[in-house]
């Protein structure tokens, strides 16, 4: 008996309040109006003149009153695109990296067949100036995290838009963190176990959140399909009392059911 309490004593308590740390996060007041409206995934895109990530898409989400969540990359001149993917070859056709592009080689891009050219965050920025709230994600690529997240930051500075930060890569809130404390910031993620072209250590800290301990995010997205096998995010929400954000919510009766659950929704398709 004397060996069991030792052991409870010196090994799983210890332990236990390791992993509890290492899942720390944040409960923060957000900025007025963010947590009482619905993001539209990429904008309003599923209709056939309205790419993801155009400026059509972000307009027609506007016009029904809703937010946006919206995927920034850094370019080889600094500018700032708003386009998810690096690669061009899904999204416009072309076998190229954004991050390999300037402002002036973007022009030449159309989006999915449309004549809807890849935006700058400037003119995304200007659309919602004193308008509805942004969920930014941020998504670094070649170990450039330090500079899309400066600029990024930068650039938001100079327009009146209520937003939010997220991104898989932690380092990217950990930068917010020491830099910009005053940004609410949110960690991503979902299943990523089987994501290429990472390793799988990585994949699996991320998946169950064990890096929030490092960047204690503000928020936590999580992919609403893999939340209730994430027992890390149950502890996430009920002992730290952290904003969970769902995505990429695709009916609206699933909507309804994570919205009365208090969680944020970045919806799709409906």
């Amino acid at each position: 008996m004397k060996k069991l309490i030792k052991l409870i004593l010196c090994v799983i308590f210890p332990l236990g309040i390791l992993y509890l740390l290492l899942l720390r996060c944040q409960k923060r007041a957000w900025p007025e109006g963010m947590k009482s409206i619905r993001y539209a995934h990429r904008g309003l895109h599923h209709q056939p003149d309205a790419p993801e990530n155009s400026l059509a898409a972000f307009r027609a989400a506007l016009d029904k009153g809703f937010g946006a969540e919206l995927d920034v990359h850094l370019m080889k001149d600094g500018g700032l695109a708003v386009i998810h993917d690096s690669s061009l070859l899904r999204t416009a056709g072309a076998d190229v990296r954004v991050e390999d592009l300037t402002k002036e080689d973007l022009e030449q891009y159309r989006l999915e067949g449309t004549e809807e050219k890849i935006p700058l965050l400037e003119e995304v920025l200007a659309l919602f100036e004193g308008k509805t709230p942004l969920i930014v994600e941020l998504k670094p690529v070649g170990g450039n995290r330090a500079a899309l997240t400066e600029a990024v930051c930068a650039m938001l500075d100079r327009f009146d838009v209520t937003y939010c930060i997220e991104s898989f890569d932690p380092f990217v809130l950990t930068w917010l963190k020491k830099h910009r404390p005053e940004i609410i910031r949110g960690q991503l993620s979902g299943d990523l176990r089987k994501e290429k072209g990472h390793s799988k250590v990585s994949m699996w800290i991320l998946t169950h959140i064990l890096g929030n301990g490092f960047t204690v995010p503000d928020f936590i997205a999580y992919d609403h399909t893999f939340r209730d096998r994430c027992p890390e995010l149950k502890i996430c929400r009920r002992l730290y009392g952290v904003q969970e954000v769902s995505w990429t919510v695709r009916d609206a009766e699933t909507a309804e059911r994570l919205e009365k659950a208090g969680c944020l929704i970045i919806f799709e398709g409906f």
